[in-house]
């Protein structure tokens, strides 16, 4: 069915009245709205207007003007609640770049809110599906969202953003839905929404653990894949953007009740804890030529979207998703840099985590961390101040750049994951890098002026096993997500101890559970940001599927009825302990790089290695396989000098470990073999560490020399 203008109804005008450039998006001013839309190769823009449930269209307006490549209108007596949608004419050329198809209802790439849901059609795709040379004439409008003009006023009162410093920031990686679906305190019908996230019992449970910032995974539009509904599966992770602007309606427990949102948030701060976004500006979710055309593809693909130079009917791919977005087009950086403002402005967030963030710093030599986004989010006076966390690396060539972002950024360390897996996996050979892992990875980050908490530390995120499952499967088991278990990370340096699975073994279970412990206090007790995986304090399960993202059920919610048994409650004061016992101890986050030259107090080094016997290490002993460490930290806050003694033992039986010299007055803080046992003074100069134990020591020597 060909798309035809409807009769327009009485009381609106003929025509648009001119409106302004100068603001991209649909904005209400009190007396109507002004709509404006970048298009640098569109012949014609039409405003289509549709009834309140956004199934009928009722009107369609021409922009009238167009300047400096935006086209733009004002339509007055308009205001919030308006539902509209765009159509865009022009060539119809994908051999030059172009694909336009006024048959196709378009979403402005800055609506605030949606109306409705996507259904999957033949009649989203731009082309013939046997002619992709040739338009499809068939109208989408009736199977795609519709976009709501908003306003943001929201009784803010005295929210202020909690401003944790980097250095004590603990960040909790959770995916919103899954986090409270199963949460027996939440009321049923706001479980998986952002008021179940507000809820009180939540943020106690947080506050229990010591949290300091909640990573969410993308809460922005979804667009839910095509093979996967085909397999009555959806894209559960969220990294298949629909619209940057507007909130995931499914996140909501009432229909486009955006305040929820901004409630949570203010609740959140007034606790304390910071909430961070992970966003997805790399790719959409309109995929490559074969995909649906509901936004971008349609407004403007040249501009919106890298394109093969030799093939402009094929797109630079990445992002692995099917097309890779342009930022080095200034109107495509600046959606992106109008999108994060949006949602510090208008939702107070605390900061971003960046998907596939090395992307965005692509220029046409490669990755450069001079590049226009990154110079762009440096200067900004909204996003200059908040958390910024790449992910750095990409599927396309040349996309790994670990410790290469610019000042400012947090990186997720994916060395650090593995290093810290190997060495409790029993690799003998793991010992060198882990000491590097465990002082915040310097020789990746210890460059201009950068800070220790550069390197975001991490045992699981949502990409991969979680921490139970590490110590409990080998191999992957991903035959849930319909792609014959090929999904999924191969190599994921887990170890299951003797049995693939869960199993009755009792000597098994304590291994597995003495593991998990040992590596929470590597984690906690390592020099960088910590990052904690949602349901992992008590022993989260996905059955050894490692990449959950099309799992929007059991296999992935959280299940806070196994938080209660006593084994994982057990499991969950202990993570609390870890992290309390890092809030209080300044070595374990150093302000600067520690390189063991320094003296924070006299005679002691800021950061030392000691073999088992007590003996500053050897260049030659670090050549040596092994799977003992000891780590000696000095640092000064507030007027109080600290050390710390760190001992791994990541062997298969218990070693004796003599600490070093001077002798000091120790305090065993924590024994990940013994999880419950108090604080108490070490009495002797020999300390037996179990097998696959960490043991952290701490003592106060005094007021600080400088």
């Amino acid at each position: 069915m060909r798309a035809t203008a409807p009769v327009r109804p009485a009381g609106l005008p003929d025509r648009l009245d001119r409106g302004s450039p100068h603001r991209l998006g649909a904005h209400w001013d009190g007396l109507g709205v002004n709509i404006a839309v970048f298009s640098a190769h569109a012949e014609r823009i039409e405003l289509c207007l549709f009834d309140a449930e956004g199934r009928h269209e009722i009107a369609r307006f021409d922009l009238p003007e167009c300047t400096d490549e935006v086209w733009h209108g004002y339509l007055p007596g308009a205001g919030p609640g308006l539902v509209y949608g765009l159509r865009a004419h022009g060539a119809f050329d994908p051999a030059a770049g172009h694909r336009f198809n006024p048959n196709k209802l378009l979403l402005d790439p800055y609506a605030r809110q949606l109306r409705g849901e996507l259904r999957w059609s033949d009649a989203l795709s731009g082309a013939q599906p046997r002619n992709e040379r040739t338009p499809d004439r068939r109208d989408s409008a009736p199977f795609v969202p519709k976009c709501v003009v908003t306003h943001d006023d929201y009784p803010w009162g005295d929210d202020r953003p909690p401003a944790v410093p980097w250095e004590r920031t603990v960040i909790y990686e959770a995916h919103l839905r899954g986090m409270t679906m199963r949460h027996p305190a939440v009321p049923a019908a706001q479980r998986g929404s952002f008021a179940a996230l507000g809820h009180p019992a939540v943020i106690e449970h947080l506050l229990r653990l010591g949290i300091t910032a909640v990573e969410l995974l993308p809460v922005q539009a979804i667009l839910h894949d095509r093979a996967l509904f085909e397999r009555g599966l959806v894209n559960y992770w969220g990294y298949q953007p629909l619209g940057f602007f507007a909130p995931e309606p499914r996140y909501l427990s009432a229909p486009e009740a955006r305040d929820e949102i901004r409630g949570t948030i203010r609740r959140l701060h007034q606790a304390g804890i910071e909430v961070i976004l992970d966003v997805v500006y790399n790719h959409t979710g309109e995929s490559d030529e074969t995909g649906p055309t509901l936004c971008w593809r349609g407004l403007d693909n040249a501009s919106y979207y890298r394109l093969a130079p030799d093939d402009r009917r094929r797109y630079v791919n990445d992002s692995g998703t099917g097309n890779t977005l342009n930022l080095a087009h200034p109107r495509v950086l600046q959606m992106v840099m109008d999108s994060l403002r949006h949602w510090v402005t208008s939702y107070h967030v605390d900061g971003f985590r960046f998907d596939l963030g090395s992307i965005l710093g692509r220029e046409d030599n490669g990755f450069d961390d001079g590049a226009g986004f990154f110079d762009a989010i440096r200067q900004d006076p909204e996003l200059g101040h908040v958390k910024l966390i790449a992910e750095p690396w990409h599927l396309g060539p040349d996309g790994y750049h670990l410790g290469r972002f610019p000042p400012g950024f947090a990186e997720w360390n994916d060395r650090y994951r593995d290093t810290v897996r190997r060495f409790w996996g029993g690799d003998p050979l793991a010992r060198p890098e882990l000491a590097a892992r465990l002082t915040g990875s310097a020789e990746l980050f210890d460059r201009r002026r950068r800070r220790p908490w550069a390197s975001v530390n991490f045992l699981a995120a949502h990409d991969g096993f979680t921490l139970h499952d590490l110590a409990a499967y080998e191999h992957k088991h991903n035959q849930a997500n319909g792609e014959g278990n090929r999904d999924g990370h191969d190599q994921n340096h887990s170890r299951n101890w003797g049995v693939e699975g869960e199993t009755d073994d009792a000597a098994i279970n304590a291994t597995r559970a003495a593991v998990r412990r040992a590596m929470l206090v590597t984690l906690f007790a390592s020099t960088g940001t910590p990052m904690l995986l949602a349901g992992d304090e008590f022993g989260r399960t996905q059955k050894g599927n490692n990449n959950a993202y099309c799992q929007d059920n059991a296999v992935s919610w959280i299940d806070w009825a196994r938080a209660e048994e006593a084994e994982w409650k057990r499991l969950r004061s202990f993570v609390a302990r870890c992290i309390a016992a890092r809030a209080r101890l300044a070595p374990l986050r150093p302000a600067r790089f520690l390189h063991g030259a320094a003296e924070p107090w006299p005679g002691l080094a800021d950061t030392a290695w000691f073999d088992a016997a007590g003996k500053p290490k050897t260049p030659e002993d670090w050549s040596r396989p092994g799977l003992m460490l000891t780590l000696r930290r000095v640092w000064s806050e507030a007027g109080t000098t600290q050390a710390t003694l760190l001992l791994l033992n990541g062997e298969s039986e218990s070693r004796r470990f003599v600490l070093p010299e001077p002798s000091l007055a120790w305090v065993r803080i924590l024994d990940s073999a013994t999880p419950e046992a108090p604080e108490e003074p070490v009495a002797d100069d020999v300390i037996e560490v179990a097998a696959h134990a960490a043991v952290l020591l701490a003592c106060t020597l005094g007021a600080a020399t400088r």
